[in-house]
């Protein structure tokens, strides 16, 4: 009898027995496995037992860290479980749901370990470092390892040194993710020395550590050090020596520093010369220094590019150190130019007030400009009104030549502003008539250049307003308003100024003009305006464009695509979890996503939060998705995530199934998900045959005869 009743139990209690505990497993693979079904789609745990085995709905905690009870039932088709599960998850994947369903509270949490754990450095000598030696920390855990400091203590803390590798104090190391650090031995005396390397973390233990071993050698040694390993002599002119750059040697070992060889070498060699303290046959203490001077005098335009080397008996580097001389040689160049290039007066009236316009001379070259004189040569009716240029320029510089027009008899006329340096010849032509007639004397507020702030590419700067004043007795009409110059596209104009705009006798209009920059760097145009009369009036405008790192967000999304397979019409709607995870280094904001087809969110407490939802870098949320079909046949759809003018997609896909006519309730049987449709489920069967004999054989037992 105790055979039989074990028997029927062990058919139909499967979920109520409780076993050895399974191995270690995944519980929070096990918690994915469980809300989202098995990684090939279709059903889930939580529709048939709930959002949480901690409910026991269907008895489900029965199979608390016992995969076999899960095996056996769905081999025993217990609930319908066979024909949905069989064949789809893996014996390391059944011991991660019973492990979940032995915690249900499961959370993720990072788990910390630090490799080797002992730094044994080669012996070095006293106030020599060593090759660095690295360690490895390892994130095993399911949750982000966050390092608090990274340090060194001990007895001789003094003599090892962090110094490169990927940890650092407040980095996150993401789950399943490594970082490395580094340390270097450099003893401050002789015999073993010891330390220890500490990384704090939010991990269990809050804190890893690595021990550090050496050994100092009591032999003195020189070290040698060099106080830069590059020299850039700028932008030279052939014939003009550079400033003079000096090099500093240091000896921080504790023997004497001595040099067997300090030599310049490579294809500019010849016109470097080398000067300084530093000789060879010259020792330098410990403790001590020299120094190296270079000084680059090219001869021809081209690259500048030698090397500097010091041998010596240091022990650190094989004894040499070697200093890279670069630089760059152009032939002196004087250059010249005139903005604007001619100046055109137009008509002016005999007797009346001179006109004047401003003519802006920049040494465009790469060596002063000398400037001999500026004058203006031809008609008497043009005359140099003003300078502020003196006898030299320097390289970069401007300088203002005003020139006025006072027409004394009818007629064209023309002049030119000459100027004479040491760059080429420049004149300026400069044209204007005399009239008898009545006329416009047309001039602008300012003469410029307008210099607007630095701006992004792509933004604008304020706007500037410049004033066009008719000082004349008689109106004019402007004929062209246009901007000309490098960059006229950078900039906008605008204003009550136009072209066939006509400004009266006493009158003004306004020229509004904006920088806009297209692409970073200094950008220029220039404005151009020109009368019926012929008179032309200039503008510079310049402005610098800063550029803009664009950060595009990133966002991954696990699964991209799902298929909710066979469902009812009007059944449960099955889900499926899709996790959003932010995978730039900026933090993204997702302001919503929109559903198409038979396709919802679902509220969970466990998932995202209602849109806008913001992720930092790293993090990510789940997006609980239904699938609730209103036809027979596929159903096509997806989910459209935004963030911005970026937008991410999840393919969606199912299949609707029509209800069968008069189908009984498919939760018959063992009080879970029953593939039984009628009243003859097998388990109500077994359940009411073991009944009746544990009955029958309890009131045997009490009269004694059961056996």
């Amino acid at each position: 009898m105790n055979r039989l009743i074990a028997r029927v139990a062990s058919a139909v209690l499967l979920f109520g027995l409780v076993g050895q505990a399974a191995q270690a497993a995944d519980a929070l693979n096990g918690k994915s496995l469980y809300l989202n079904g098995p990684v090939s789609g279709g059903a889930t745990c939580a529709s048939c037992h709930g959002p949480t085995p901690a409910n026991n709905v269907n008895g489900i905690l029965a199979a608390a860290n016992q995969p076999s009870v899960i095996s056996n039932a769905f081999a025993a088709n217990l609930g319908g479980m066979g024909s949905l599960f069989n064949g789809k998850f893996s014996a390391a994947e059944l011991a991660d749901l019973a492990a979940f369903i032995g915690n249900p509270n499961v959370t993720a949490a990072p788990a910390a370990s630090l490799a080797p754990t002992t730094l044994t450095f080669s012996g070095a000598n006293i106030g020599q470092a060593s090759a660095p030696l690295s360690a490895t920390l390892t994130n095993s855990g399911n949750a982000a390892l966050n390092i608090g400091t990274i340090s060194i203590g001990g007895a001789a803390a003094g003599d090892f040194a962090l110094g490169g590798g990927s940890c650092a104090n407040g980095a996150s190391i993401a789950a399943g993710a490594n970082c490395t650090v580094q340390a270097t031995f450099t003893p401050t005396a002789a015999g073993a020395r010891a330390a220890t390397l500490i990384i704090t973390h939010n991990a269990t233990g809050g804190s890893s550590t690595v021990s550090l071993n050496g050994t100092g050698n009591a032999t003195p040694q020189a070290t040698i050090g060099l106080s830069a390993s590059s020299v850039d002599f700028g932008k030279l002119l052939t014939g003009i020596p550079s400033a003079v750059s000096s090099i500093t040697v240091n000896n921080s070992g504790q023997a004497a520093l001595n040099f067997s060889a300090i030599s310049v070498s490579g294809a500019s060699a010849s016109i470097i010369t080398r000067a300084g303290t530093c000789a060879v046959g010259t020792s330098v203490a410990a403790g001590s220094s020299c120094t190296v001077t270079v000084q680059a005098a090219p001869t021809s335009a081209g690259a500048i590019a030698a090397s500097l080397t010091l041998a010596s008996n240091a022990s650190n580097g094989g004894g040499t150190v070697t200093v890279s001389l670069t630089g760059t040689a152009a032939a002196p160049a004087p250059a010249l130019s005139a903005t604007p290039s001619a100046v055109a007066f137009g008509s002016q009236t005999i007797g009346a007030a001179a006109a004047t316009q401003t003519i802006t001379l920049a040494n465009t070259g790469n060596v002063a400009l000398s400037i001999g004189s500026v004058g203006v040569t031809g008609s008497t009716a043009v005359k140099l009104s003003g300078s502020t240029c003196g006898t030299t320029l320097a390289v970069g510089a401007s300088c203002a030549a005003t020139v006025s027009f006072t027409p004394t008899t009818e007629g064209a006329v023309t002049a030119a502003l000459a100027v004479a340096s040491n760059a080429p010849a420049l004149q300026v032509g400069i044209t204007g008539t005399g009239t008898t007639q009545a006329t416009a004397k047309p001039a602008l507020s300012e003469t410029g250049p307008i210099a607007f702030a630095d701006t992004q590419v792509g933004s604008s700067a304020a706007d500037h307003t410049t004033t066009l004043g008719n000082s004349g007795n008689a109106a004019l009409k402007i004929a062209t308003l246009t901007l000309g110059g490098t960059n006229p596209g950078d900039f906008v104009v605008g204003g009550t100024c136009a072209a066939n705009v006509s400004v009266s006798s006493g009158a003004t209009c306004t020229i509004t003009t904006a920088f806009k920059p297209t692409a970073a760097g200094a950008r220029s145009a220039d404005l151009l305006l020109v009368t019926d009369s012929g008179a032309q009036l200039h503008l510079t405008l310049n402005g610098n464009g800063v550029a803009v790192v664009v950060t595009t967000p990133s966002l991954g999304i696990s699964p991209q695509s799902f298929d909710f397979g066979s469902v009812v019409i009007g059944g449960t709607a099955p889900t499926r979890r899709f996790t959003l995870t932010n995978s730039g280094a900026a933090a993204v904001t997702l302001s919503g996503a929109t559903f198409s087809g038979p396709f919802a969110a679902v509220a969970d407490s466990t998932g995202c939060t209602a849109f806008p939802v913001t992720l930092q870098p790293g993090a990510s949320c789940d997006l609980v998705v239904s699938y609730t079909p209103t036809n027979a046949g596929a159903s096509n759809g997806s989910v459209a995530i935004q963030s911005g003018s970026t937008t991410w997609n999840i393919a969606l896909s199912g299949q609707g199934a029509a209800s069968t006519p008069n189908a009984a309730p498919s939760n018959h049987g063992g009080g879970g998900c029953s593939a039984s449709q009628d009243v003859t489920d097998p388990t109500l069967v077994a359940l009411l045959v073991l009944s009746l004999v544990v009955i029958g054989w309890r009131r045997r037992s009490r009269n004694g005869g059961a056996k």
